[in-house]
C-alpha cells in the first residue's frame, strides 16, 4: 500500500542529497510536474526555479492558469513563450516519434538556456513509471517515446532529477492530495501537448482547431458530470485528424476536417476502457465544434477503442 506521507519524507531527504546548488523544473501544469514542483520546492526552497514553457501546443488558457497557480503556491517561477520556436522546429514533420523527439530536444534546449541565467546544474522532471515503461529500453519495446524519457537528447548540460520516477498516476494523485495541491485530480495532459493530438503536421492553424475542440469536450463533459448525467472520464479530449470529408452548411457544400473525441476510464494509464458517454452529450459536443469552426470542421466522431489495442492518446 502506497503511503504518501512516508514517500514524501523519504523523497525530500533524497532530493536534498541529490541537488547541490540550484535547479530548474519543467512545470507544464500537468499533475506530475505540479506534484514534482511542490515536492522539490519543499526540499530546496528558492534554489528551485519552476519554468513553464508555452510551446504553442497548450490547452486553452493553460499557460495563464499555470502561472497563476504557481503564484498561489508561492513557487519561484518563470514563464517562457517559445511557441514560434516549436512551430518552426516541427514544420513539415508528420511522424509521431519524430514529433516527440523534436519536442523533447527543444524542451531541453529551452531549459538549458534558462538554467544558465541562474547557474542551475540540475533539471527536475515529473517523469513517472508509465513514461519510461512505454518509452522502451532493455527488453521493453518502444510503444511511444515520452518526451521526457525516450526523446531526450544524448548530450545535456544538466543532471536529471526525477523524484516521481517509480510512481504510477494513482500514486501521484494520492501524493498530490497529501501535499494539498489544488489540481491533484486534474486529468492527464501529455508533455508534447496538442502536437500529438494533431495527426499530421502540427501547424499553428491545426493547434488552434484542436485547442478549441478540446475546450468544448472538456466543458461539456465536466458540465454533464456535475449535473449527474455521466461519470467524469479519467481522460477526455479531441483529436484533429487529417481526414477531410464533404459536408453541407446551409445550402453550401463544405469540405472540412474530421475531429475525433476520445474519453477513457483508467486507474494508472497502463490500460483503459473507453467511456460510455450519453449520446445527448456527444451531440452537444458535435454541434458546438462544427458551429464554432464551420469553415474548418464538418464531422465529429467518437473513439470506442480500449487500451490495448489502442493507446489513450492517438500518437
Amino acid at each position: 500500500m502506497f503511503d504518501p506521507a512516508k514517500f514524501c519524507d523519504e523523497a525530500i531527504a533524497q532530493i536534498k542529497k541529490q541537488i547541490d546548488g540550484k535547479a530548474i523544473i519543467a512545470c507544464s501544469g500537468g499533475v506530475d510536474s505540479i506534484v514534482a514542483t511542490v515536492l522539490v520546492s519543499r526540499a530546496i526552497g528558492d534554489k528551485l526555479l519552476a519554468v513553464h514553457v508555452d510551446t504553442g501546443f497548450m490547452r486553452k488558457n493553460e499557460s495563464s492558469d499555470v502561472v497563476k497557480m504557481m503564484e498561489r503556491m508561492n513557487v519561484n517561477h518563470k514563464f517562457v513563450n517559445a511557441s514560434k520556436e516549436f512551430y518552426s522546429a516541427l514544420k513539415g514533420v508528420t511522424e509521431p516519434e519524430q514529433k516527440r523527439k523534436i519536442i523533447g530536444e527543444k524542451f531541453i534546449r529551452v531549459f538549458e538556456k534558462e538554467a544558465k541565467t541562474i547557474g542551475a546544474k540540475y533539471l527536475v522532471q515529473g517523469t513517472i513509471a508509465p513514461d519510461w515503461i512505454e518509452s522502451g529500453g532493455e527488453l521493453r519495446d518502444v510503444i511511444k517515446s515520452h518526451h521526457n524519457v525516450g526523446a531526450l537528447p544524448e548530450k545535456m548540460d544538466m543532471k536529471l532529477v526525477e523524484p516521481l520516477r517509480d510512481l504510477y498516476k494513482d500514486e501521484v494523485r494520492k501524493l498530490g492530495r497529501y501535499l494539498k495541491i489544488e489540481l491533484a485530480e486534474r486529468q492527464p495532459f501529455p508533455g508534447p501537448g496538442l502536437a500529438i493530438r494533431i495527426i499530421g503536421e502540427p501547424t499553428e492553424e491545426a493547434a488552434h482547431i484542436v485547442r478549441e475542440a478540446c475546450a468544448v469536450v472538456e466543458e461539456e463533459f465536466e458540465k454533464a458530470a456535475k449535473a449527474g448525467k455521466m461519470e467524469l472520464p479519467w481522460q477526455y479530449f479531441a483529436v484533429l485528424t487529417p481526414i477531410k470529408t464533404v459536408g453541407v452548411h446551409g445550402d453550401v457544400r463544405a469540405y472540412g476536417y474530421t475531429v475525433a473525441v476520445r474519453a477513457v476510464q483508467s486507474l494508472d494509464g497502463m490500460s483503459a476502457a473507453y467511456s460510455k458517454i450519453p449520446h445527448e452529450v456527444l451531440e452537444k459536443i458535435s454541434i458546438r465544434i462544427t458551429n464554432a469552426m464551420k469553415d474548418k470542421v464538418n464531422r465529429v466522431v467518437y473513439d470506442i477503442t480500449n487500451k490495448p489495442p489502442a493507446t489513450i492518446e492517438w500518437e
